[in-house]
């Protein structure tokens, strides 16, 4: 049964059931790295009404947002933990490094610590927690050798290779790693083409397969047919093209309407064509091609018109970090927010990596909700998105059942 088969024949009742039922699967890393059941291509079921009985608002929204946090153990991350338990915090995500006190301590210090915190995080969630993590490969490793982890290579490595089993190989390692510490969402590959190779943020890093849509097609496809193999999704960044910029998102606004071809959506387009993607993120890039107002991630019409109406991608949208230069600086934190979620953003990315803020989920919560009960965001927008996430969390629990 195909992913999107499966999720229409669900509903929402019964991604709520699979879940629950498969909640053991999904919380338990694989000692033994036996590779799981290949997970089935695309998206999500369509919008459907709410049941009568059902999560609060509060808690969709909390299912709503990817959060950062400190700390190596559970007893040192009692914040995250408690916005688990109390606001149900729908994922987490992982950083070797830590950017505002410029510490190489955050999350990962061994394979047996991450395990450990990973799985306790989990025993704290009703709801399964996403947990993701940056894992490129190359310089872009949460994962890496100084924390007794496999080394990886770059996308570039693999790219310049071009030998589709080599690729496949090297991914399959990478996620064997995810699985066996309990990490479930890989915001990996990047398939921004390569068109600027002194892109200090992608060309320069190593991060592209190519400047060929062609090739980073199918580099792409090995690595997500290599992850899915052994459970671990994956994600499509950074839509709708991050290649051609001369700039860092993370320090402010980019505009790549000078450098940006439609050329850059082919990877997106194929790939969903394909039914390979689990979920695609978005980039800050402003493009006033696409949009004359609004950077890519708080744009509807780049991310509902393009994105979901053209290449017909109904699964999930993740945000970049929320609190980025480009989003924060230029637009303020609460309308950045409204924005995002009109967009048809469905999981709000908040790194804690640009600034570290104690009490974001509930500040968010806060937000969104005061927003939802005034009028200015539909509640369909929350329920849409709520639906999308507790889609892929229960085929994420049943490809590891």
């Amino acid at each position: 049964m195909t992913r999107r088969r499966f999720l229409g024949a669900v509903g929402l009742a019964g991604v709520a059931a699979v879940a629950a039922a498969c909640r053991a699967a999904l919380l338990s890393p694989s000692p033994s790295l036996v590779p799981s059941p290949s997970l089935s291509p695309t998206a999500s079921a369509a919008p459907s009404a709410t049941p009568s009985a059902g999560p609060s608002l509060r808690d969709k929204i909390g299912q709503m947002l990817l959060v950062g946090f400190r700390g190596l153990t559970v007893e040192e991350s009692g914040s995250i933990v408690a916005d688990i338990r109390d606001h149900a915090l729908g994922g987490v995500l992982l950083f070797d490094y830590d950017t505002p006190t410029s510490t190489p301590v955050r999350n990962v210090a061994s394979p047996q610590q991450l395990t450990a915190l990973v799985a306790g995080l989990q025993a704290a969630a009703t709801t399964p927690l996403i947990v993701a993590i940056d894992e490129e490969g190359g310089l872009v490793a949460r994962l890496d050798q100084r924390h007794g982890f496999p080394p990886t290579v770059s996308e570039q490595e693999m790219g310049d290779r071009n030998d589709p089993a080599y690729t496949r190989q090297q991914a399959g390692a990478m996620a064997r790693t995810l699985r066996s510490v309990g990490v479930n969402l890989n915001l990996a590959p990047v398939v921004d083409l390569n068109v600027n190779p002194n892109n200090p943020i992608i060309g320069s890093l190593g991060r592209s397969f190519s400047a060929d849509p062609a090739v980073v097609v199918e580099q792409a496809t090995a690595v997500i047919e290599a992850e899915h193999a052994v459970g671990v999704t994956c994600t499509l960044k950074h839509f709708p093209g991050h290649g051609s910029s001369t700039g860092d998102t993370h320090l402010g606004v980019v505009d790549v309407t000078g450098t940006w071809t439609a050329v850059e959506l082919e990877p997106f387009r194929n790939l969903v064509s394909a039914g390979l993607p689990d979920a695609i993120l978005t980039a800050h890039v402003f493009n006033s091609k696409l949009d004359a107002k609004y950077p890519a991630t708080l744009s509807k019409a780049t991310i509902t018109g393009i994105l979901r109406e053209h290449i017909g991608w109904d699964g999930l949208v993740l945000s970049d970090d929320m609190q980025m230069g480009a989003i924060r600086d230029a637009f303020g934190y609460p309308d950045a927010l409204r924005l995002a979620i009109e967009a048809g953003i469905d999981i709000l990315t908040i790194a804690n990596q640009q600034v570290f803020e104690v009490g974001i989920v509930s500040r968010t919560i806060d937000l969104i909700e005061q927003m939802v009960t005034s009028g200015r965001i539909e509640a369909d927008r929350i329920d849409a998105s709520y639906r999308r996430i507790q889609a892929l969390k229960a085929n994420l629990a049943a490809s590891l059942s």
